[in-house]
């Protein structure tokens, strides 16, 4: 059997792999704080038929040797954590993170969760909570009677009350940073979780230790590149169908083949 069959076979994997990740890429372009993944592949292991460096005559050797590759294999789905455009929205609960950093949530199973996604909302008890009614850590409490509601670019939350003349400070918004960012696992929900390969999170004040700053009422969009993505769907397919044609002329050279035999 022609190698070229298998070989042609883990190309069109491989592009099947990159064109199921370039279309959740663009299926996202409008999902607030989601970052793009890219496929990443190495080549497979080489059929050697001859070394280089071996021997051609008493006093010369072979400045190449004979190497058929067996093709390609999906090595990673790296995720780019690049910073995406903000959009102004003016909702006083909305809140962009400028630079590097992750808000930290709560699922009802008590497991933490990190999102860049800071379209927050109150719950009936004035909690913060996002879309799906997820607490967010530390747990800010906005008064009932509350006017007006600041976030400082520190993550200071306050906010004013009839009567008062000052703003009271009711909460401190903090951020999560990891060490690889890449290694941490997609749950979905715009969330991810820890693993081993993220490293432990470090949590500290907006601004500092090298953690992005707060822009109420801004959120951050998606870092999809349209453009990017389109010429990397293109790209795909058409590597998809010169493999499948490689396939199609390794079986049309067999059939020659065994015509001959006739």
């Amino acid at each position: 059997m022609m190698q070229s069959l298998y070989t042609a076979s883990t190309g069109m994997i491989g592009m099947q792999t990159q064109i199921n990740t370039t279309a959740n890429n663009i299926a996202n372009v409008n999902t607030i704080g989601f970052k793009k993944s890219r496929a990443e592949f190495a080549d497979l292991m080489y059929k050697v038929m001859e070394y280089a460096g071996t021997s051609t005559s008493d006093a010369t050797k072979s400045p190449t040797g004979i190497e058929v590759g067996l093709g390609s294999r999906p090595t990673a789905i790296n995720k780019i954590f690049a910073e995406g455009s903000l959009k102004q929205t003016d909702n006083q609960l909305d809140i962009a993170v400028t630079g590097r950093g992750f808000f930290k949530l709560e699922l009802p199973t008590g497991v933490e969760t990190y999102s860049r996604n800071g379209a927050f909302k109150v719950d009936q008890n004035g909690t913060l909570v996002n879309s799906d009614g997820y607490k967010l850590l530390p747990e800010v409490v906005i008064p009932p009677d509350a006017t007006s509601i600041t976030i400082g670019t520190d993550g200071t939350v306050t906010v004013v009350q009839p009567g008062q003349a000052q703003a009271a400070q009711v909460g401190q918004i903090t951020l999560v940073n990891f060490i690889n960012p890449a290694g941490l696992h997609s749950m979905g929900d715009n969330l991810y979780v820890e693993t081993d390969s993220s490293g432990q999170p470090l949590e500290g004040t907006p601004g500092l230790d090298g953690l992005g700053n707060l822009r109420q009422g801004f959120v951050e969009l998606s870092n999809v590149e349209l453009v990017v993505e389109l010429t990397d769907l293109i790209t795909g397919q058409r590597a998809y169908d010169s493999n499948s044609k490689v396939i199609t002329t390794s079986d049309e050279m067999l059939q020659t083949t065994n015509n001959l035999k006739r």
